[in-house]
């Protein structure tokens, strides 16, 4: 991922230092199991301990000469150790400690990711509890439908993060395995127990079985549920796109002191933000499909999704703690103009009303569809610009059979739309 969208504590989790060091982690934790076992000998181990170190520009030489990663690396850690480094990688195979220590970096980068999504949570329950009762219109198909509050949409935000964030943790877990199995895994050269020591140790399950490799589709799992992460962060995102648009002017991102917002127009202020969650979004969509076709390997094992996945699980982790970063920002400097969402209410003389007036006509006209007809004539005259609908009503002299000037009037009345406000909070933020 490019530095512009790299924050430094994810980014380092990947750096050629982190990915080595892990590396190291799972040989030298492997040792360690292999000498309580019985497997080699303690001190050697001891040894392995003290010295075992790597030099990244060794390795980038030695990788040059013998095109394997892996055998590059062990003779780079070698050179440190001396003698004692015949009993690194005992019985093993490259996939044992490469994708271990990819488990590894994956459970490192999950807890950075979840700190961050609770983050987000955070601040949006602080924005839904503060709106609780601020009015503003509900849209359907992008037009104005009826009165709700702007902290009932954030409370939909809560509950699908919240929704999402459980989808991502138990992909977490199921990608949190580690596997010291041999080339094919039937253990053959290792004892099974070396392996749950080593996960012990790292903190990870051992994978119930194996093949050379750690089955994909748990990777696959994984960055699905990042690109749906980002698809709900698109969601959020463009909800406040719509509404900063200038005919509607109910939302907008922060704008700071010295911020320009156009090389061209001095006025404009854009979402860019917004904006940028967006196309992440969009990207992340496009690693779930290449991890998903990672999942067939042939047979015990091949390496097509190798290449693949380093690229997309360092990028996919990277951009999703950036776009949550972004996200997190956005909500704290988020512009909630309460004006305007009441003007837009009480648009064309409050046309949104419309449902709440037929249904007090519906009784005394003994017609549910006459009484439509009356309410949609005076609406489509407020649309067409003739007249307001709150006058237009008021004026209906086929209405006023029905209805007193007070009962019209009284079909204005937000508080109807908030009446179930506090039940609908206290599910689902249980107060």
């Amino acid at each position: 991922m490019i530095k512009r969208y790299t924050l430094p504590e994810m980014g380092a989790l990947w750096s050629d230092e982190a990915r080595f060091g892990t590396w190291l982690e799972v040989e030298v934790g492997a040792a360690k199991a292999m000498a309580r076992y019985g497997v080699i000998p303690a001190a050697a181990v001891k040894v392995i301990e003290k010295k075992a170190k790597f030099d990244i520009d060794r390795i980038n030489e030695i990788e040059a000469e013998v095109n394997h990663d892996v055998i590059a690396f062990l003779t780079s850690v070698s050179e440190f150790v001396g003698e004692e480094a015949k009993y690194l990688h005992f019985g093993m195979t490259s996939s044992d400690m490469l994708d271990t220590a990819l488990s590894l970096t994956l459970k490192r980068a999950s807890e950075l990711i979840d700190r961050k999504i609770n983050q987000a949570l955070k601040q949006i329950k602080r924005l839904a509890v503060k709106h609780r009762r601020t009015p503003c219109i509900g849209r359907t198909h992008g037009v104005l439908a009826e009165p709700t509050t702007a902290g009932l949409k954030f409370a939909v935000w809560y509950t699908e993060l919240s929704r999402r964030r459980e989808t991502f943790k138990a992909a977490a877990k199921n990608v949190a395995v580690g596997m010291i199995s041999g080339a094919v895994g039937n253990f053959a050269n290792v004892d099974p127990r070396i392996e749950a020591d080593l996960c012990r140790r790292l903190k990870l399950r051992p994978a119930e079985v194996s093949t050379q490799v750690i089955q994909r589709d748990r990777h696959a799992e994984y960055i699905a549920s990042l690109a749906l992460l980002g698809s709900s962060l698109e969601k959020f995102a463009t909800e406040i796109r719509n509404l900063q648009r200038t005919e509607i002017g109910e939302m907008a991102e922060g704008f700071t002191r010295g911020q320009k917002g156009s090389s061209a127009m001095p006025h404009k202020r854009n979402p860019i933000t917004a904006e940028r969650i967006t196309g992440i979004a969009r990207l992340l969509r496009g690693y779930a499909v290449s991890a998903m076709e990672n999942v067939p390997l042939w047979h015990e094992r091949d390496i097509a999704h190798s290449s693949v996945e380093r690229i997309i699980l360092p990028d996919a982790t990277i951009i999703i703690d950036y776009g949550l970063q972004k996200f997190v920002d956005l909500l704290k400097g988020l512009v909630v103009d309460k004006k305007r969402m009441l003007d837009n209410v009480y648009y064309r003389g409050g046309v949104v009303f419309s449902q709440r007036l037929l249904l007090k006509l519906t009784g005394p006209v003994g017609s549910r569809d006459k009484a439509y007809r009356m309410v949609q004539r005076n609406a489509m005259a407020a649309a067409d610009n003739n007249g307001s609908f709150r006058d237009n009503v008021h004026a209906d002299r086929e209405i006023a059979k029905y209805l007193s000037s007070d009962e019209i009037e009284s079909c204005f009345d937000l508080d109807y739309y908030m009446r179930n406000v506090d039940k609908i909070f206290k599910r689902v933020f249980g107060k």
